[in-house]
């Protein structure tokens, strides 16, 4: 199943606070009892909790990709289907893989094709990429919606997670449920994009969210 999570703050060197993501990824010890990992660079830092599914030994996260400008680090829950067709193209564009996983093919496809790898993808996904070349963070979630990520918007960043507990785990996020939040609880339905808690969103089915120092937007794909 898989969980992850993570911390991005512009305004803040997160290395300096590695407890804070460390307990928002213990809490979703239950999605990935096999390993759990954080990483960190200086305004981001990612969170891994790991079901090992495909490639056991060598798959494990979050899995970085050393540039010369800067890391791009990847926490990533799912499967892509067609990961053997996407390694093969790859390797064919000269990309060298070290492990079997699907993780490193969404890693590497992200490194040759920007956010345009979630055209290409055909799965069930939840994922974050980090890119530090640009200070931009990428969060993606599978058409279908079959994995849950939110995601929670604060004043210099923004704080997600495969589930909200994760996320309410961070000291500057508040567990609030008001009007709207209980209109949801009793109202039977799931509505796509609404979270329970107050200043919490549910990234939507098929959309993609970018955030740099620009902003926050979201995308449909």
């Amino acid at each position: 199943m898989c969980g992850i999570t993570g911390w991005v703050s512009f305004h803040t060197d997160v290395r300096c606070r590695p407890g804070v993501v460390e307990d928002m990824t213990s809490r979703l010890r239950e999605r990935g009892p096999d390993a759990g990992a954080s990483w960190a660079d200086a305004h981001a830092a990612l969170g891994h909790r790991r079901l090992a599914v495909i490639d056991v030994a060598g798959g494990a996260q979050p899995m970085v990709a050393p540039t010369p400008d800067g890391d791009v680090a990847l926490t990533y829950s799912g499967e892509a289907y067609n990961f053997a067709a996407l390694r093969t193209e790859l390797a064919g564009r000269g990309h060298r893989f070290t492990t079997r996983s699907d993780t490193e093919v969404v890693l590497r496809g992200y490194l040759e094709w920007g956010e345009a790898i979630v055209d290409r993808l055909v799965g069930m996904y939840a994922f974050a990429v980090w890119d530090a070349r640009t200070e931009t963070l990428l969060l993606v979630r599978d058409r279908l919606g079959v994995k849950p990520l939110y995601y929670y918007p604060t004043a210099d960043g923004i704080v997600f997670g495969s589930e909200p507990k994760a996320i309410l785990a961070h000291p500057d996020t508040v567990a609030v449920v008001g009007l709207d939040g209980m209109r949801e609880i009793y109202s039977g339905i799931k509505r796509p994009g609404v979270a329970v808690f107050e200043g919490m969103r549910e990234l939507r089915p098929g959309h993609a969210l970018r955030l740099d120092r620009a902003g926050l937007r979201t995308r449909e794909y």
